[in-house]
């Protein structure tokens, strides 16, 4: 009987976790969303032809952002970017007025993006919750090559200001995008910070 039973959940283990996969493949609506011309142009991170995609919704002043690029983004980039299995898109999705600044900084650096976003994740809190936010948020990027003039610049840029802020608009109104930080891996949807085991479920085989 205990064999008997062990078979038996098993069996319903896998019927549940193929019911899950199921309820979890992305719509239509949500790949074409996915894969439309955004505001801002994608910055990719690996192969171009990668055959998996992870996209991250982010915001710079989010602790679980930083907590994710900290702790599971360096063995998520040398297992699947790295190796040209997947490519990996950060799009801004910032919930408030100084993310949406720290982000047009980040474009403005131009080659340098990725460099200021890092740098911003790894110390958020010597700007984000500080008592003059601006003020640390210029020293910050000040450190990765970014002229005092050029900052000044950059945060005064209508244009990119409403371009920021369009890319948080459609994918809150397009994807349902409601909080920091949101994955799309394939196009499936996880919300929260997901460690390696996680998105490796999700990646199709040829990506893993």
């Amino acid at each position: 009987m205990p064999a008997l039973r062990l078979v038996a959940f098993a069996a319903f283990a896998l019927f549940v976790a193929a019911a899950l996969a199921e309820a979890a493949a992305p719509s239509p609506a949500v790949i074409q969303a996915l894969a439309a011309p955004q505001a801002l142009s994608d910055v990719v991170e690996g192969r171009a032809d990668a055959p998996a995609t992870i996209i991250e919704y982010a915001s710079l002043t989010c602790s679980h952002c930083a907590a994710f690029h900290k702790d599971a983004w360096p063995a998520i980039k040398a297992k699947y970017v790295d190796t040209g299995k997947a490519k990996f898109i950060l799009r801004e999705f910032p919930l408030d007025p100084l993310s949406v600044g720290a982000f047009m900084l980040a474009r403005c650096a131009g080659a340098k993006r990725e460099a200021v976003i890092d740098r911003l994740f790894d110390h958020q809190s010597e700007w984000a919750f500080t008592a003059n936010p601006l003020f640390h948020l210029k020293q910050q990027v000040m450190a990765t090559g970014v002229s005092a003039a050029d900052f000044d610049a950059c945060v005064k840029n209508q244009a990119l200001y409403d371009a920021v802020r369009k890319m948080h608009d459609d994918a809150a109104a397009k994807l349902h995008v409601e909080s920091t930080p949101t994955f799309f891996v394939d196009g499936v949807e996880l919300n929260g910070e997901y460690a390696l085991d996680k998105i490796d479920q999700i990646l199709p085989p040829a990506a893993k």
